[in-house]
């Protein structure tokens, strides 16, 4: 079996619909959200994403019935979950390799954002896969961080006294703070296993971008293969599944899989920033970051 390929990002940065098109490659096999680097076992990462959000589960659910269980109606879910619960024994990696080896050969990919989130589940990462390739997925951190804002404004709860995300949790020190860990990660790796990518720069131009990242793992790069993965719409996770297990995946993007090539409005690192309300401005540390992205 084939290493498989990771891919990296702060949340908000386009890795449903980029990962979605990476599936549809002949040779590559997109899987929902797994987030099994949060735990050293099957079980314990049951017990984490319970605690902290229970449809964080809802991916490797639909892996499992769609990989082992006849597909992802209500049914082959139910026997999934039954499934994952029986395995709460097994190594986180003993369940991503069972997966990986059930796709062979194509190789899987994985994009959990819990994997950056999680320090403990990024050096999971490493340590689980030392000779992955690492692809590492980003965005301008000024839409990313308006991006996170209103999703995160979206689930305060007044009643309950919840507020938005400050300090640590604030949008950009997330950006920061995730990204920077990535970057670290990328100076254990040996040359070859690490790839940097602009979500902007796929969307904008999927033949060269794409085509870069295929020439990178040493796959087809023919017109037939960058085709197929214009068409993120034709993995069997994109959709919005049954009620047991629905997401796996960014529900916007579910419920709209289809690329469409789109400009992309310029954005700068430069001006206060919108979702602080005091006329902040981003930090050196974050426009050093993003300069060494590429970004203006």
């Amino acid at each position: 079996m084939r290493q498989p390929l990771i891919v990296l990002t702060c949340m908000r940065s386009y890795s449903s619909l980029v990962c979605g098109m990476l599936g549809q490659h002949p040779d590559l096999y997109g899987m929902p959200e797994l987030n099994l680097f949060v735990g050293e076992t099957v079980g314990a990462v049951i017990d984490v994403l319970t605690k902290i959000r229970p449809r964080s589960l809802d991916g490797l659910y639909r892996a499992v019935a769609e990989i082992e269980c006849g597909g992802q109606d209500a049914l082959g879910v139910e026997r999934a979950i039954e499934l994952t619960r029986q395995r709460r024994a097994w190594p986180a990696k003993r369940m991503l390799d069972h997966l990986g080896e059930a796709v062979a050969p194509r190789i899987w990919v994985d994009k959990s954002p819990s994997t950056v989130v999680n320090e403990r589940a990024l050096e999971n990462a490493l340590r689980f896969y030392p000779n992955a390739h690492y692809l590492h997925l980003t965005r301008h951190p000024r839409p990313t961080c308006e991006s996170i804002h209103t999703i995160t404004a979206k689930n305060v709860t007044p009643k309950r006294g919840r507020r938005p995300a400050t300090g640590k949790n604030e949008p950009e020190r997330l950006w920061q703070r995730m990204n920077g860990d990535i970057v670290r990660l990328a100076g254990a790796l040996t040359p070859g296993q690490y790839m940097h990518v602009r979500g902007e720069d796929i969307l904008r131009d999927p033949h060269a971008f794409l085509g870069q990242i295929c020439e990178w793992l040493d796959i087809r790069d023919d017109d037939a293969a960058i085709e197929a993965m214009l068409h993120p719409e034709e993995s069997p996770y994109a959709g919005i599944g049954p009620a047991a297990a629905p997401f796996g995946n960014d529900p916007n993007f579910l419920r709209n899989p289809r690329f469409t090539r789109r400009p992309i409005p310029a954005a700068s690192l430069e001006g206060p920033l919108s979702w602080r309300g005091d006329g902040g401005v981003f930090e050196e540390r974050t426009a050093w970051l993003a300069r060494r992205f590429g970004y203006a």
